[in-house]
């Protein structure tokens, strides 16, 4: 893979085993993860100086003190980092997100295998499949949708703006795809590559510049290719949405040449087995949010297997979230945020399709 600058559109090439390089620049490359992010001079700065020095861990431990712009949750401690880069081999994800004191979002990273809008942006890839060879997931998070896409031979690139996403994807979750870190508002380092499949699953919503996004999501998909963007909210949705959101006229003018669903219907088509059916853009104030596609054309398929379910060569176990009938939440914001929509929580039907079994990591 060759990246190009985010901050000159220069192509970059390996001037180490450590680094890449433009005219001007340089970057690090930790644990094969490229770091572009833009506004981080003083960690990039800090990274190539523990790189050239022949300290790679200690590179690697300043990395994953990085953070998204909005967090608000408790600083990473420098000891527990550490321990972390020297246990990397033997800890479960959850002990590794634990010492990066991801907080709520390690509960919802660690039970993303059966929460509702991750089986609906599932679908919604399932039900559009065009057989991709290459794929490219932007805010990738640690690598849930990734990891299905590898096991079915798609050769993918992540990425997210933050490191310890990246690194846990790698490690832990998805270590077939390839990473980089970069930040969407700057130049993308993928930009001259076409993947036959793109996508950005619960995370379009908070990117800035959503109309410059969407197009340079658009331009990144190949010729007969599916661009996927799943969980746009609804601002419009009975008590509230569950995070920043637009109307539909105005997505409909970010995506107007869109197949749009409501998730619920994705959700009942996968359990089901049926092809989900398109809403179209709506005013409908209990369509909490839609997902959209677009392709050059075919209609829906059934969703009676292929990514919409697990690999074939999966080991099953149950749900982590169950104890028999009993619903354990990880967190009260869990429960009120997917409670209502959790397959899981019924015992008819297919245990499979509704989660109550799940293919998670050898080390979750």
């Amino acid at each position: 893979m060759t990246y190009r600058s985010p901050v000159t559109g220069q192509p970059l090439v390996a001037d180490t085993p450590h680094s890449l390089a433009a005219p001007g620049e340089r970057w690090p490359v930790v644990d094969g993860i490229p770091y572009l992010r833009t506004d981080s001079e003083g960690l990039v700065a800090v990274a190539l100086d523990h790189l050239d020095a022949g300290c790679p861990d200690d590179a690697l431990v300043a990395l994953l003190t990085d953070q998204d712009a909005w967090w608000t949750g408790p600083a990473t401690d420098l000891g527990e980092l550490k321990q972390l880069v020297r246990e990397r081999d033997t800890l479960s994800l959850r002990a590794a997100m634990a010492l990066l004191r991801m907080g709520p979002v390690a509960d919802y990273f660690a039970h993303r295998w059966s929460d509702p809008t991750y089986l609906a942006g599932l679908a919604l890839v399932e039900a559009h499949w065009r057989e991709p060879r290459t794929g490219f997931e932007l805010a990738c998070g640690i690598g849930h949708y990734l990891r299905e896409l590898g096991a079915r031979g798609v050769a993918c690139v992540g990425a997210d703006v933050v490191f310890s996403k990246c690194w846990l994807a790698k490690h832990w979750v998805a270590p077939k795809a390839d990473y980089v870190v970069f930040d969407a508002a700057a130049l993308w380092p993928v930009e001259t590559h076409k993947f036959d499949l793109v996508a950005c699953h619960d995370a379009f919503y908070f990117l800035p510049d959503q109309p410059r996004i969407a197009g340079l999501l658009r331009d990144a998909v190949a010729p007969g290719g599916v661009l996927a963007v799943s969980h746009l909210h609804n601002v419009a949705v009975s008590g509230g949405a569950m995070g920043p959101a637009r109307a539909s006229s105005e997505w409909a003018a970010l995506f107007p040449d869109a197949v749009v669903y409501d998730e619920r219907e994705l959700r009942r088509a996968l359990l089901a087995s049926d092809g989900p059916v398109s809403t179209g853009w709506s005013d409908d104030s209990a369509i909490e949010a839609w997902s959209i596609v677009e392709t050059d054309g075919g209609e829906a398929r059934p969703l009676t297997g292929g990514l919409a379910m697990p690999a074939a060569d999966a080991v099953l176990q149950p749900n982590p979230l169950l104890d028999g009938d009993t619903p354990h939440w990880p967190s009260d914001r869990y429960r009120t945020e997917y409670g209502a929509a959790a397959t899981w929580l019924s015992d008819s039907g297919d245990a499979v399709r509704n989660r109550r079994v799940l293919d998670l990591p050898a080390r979750w």
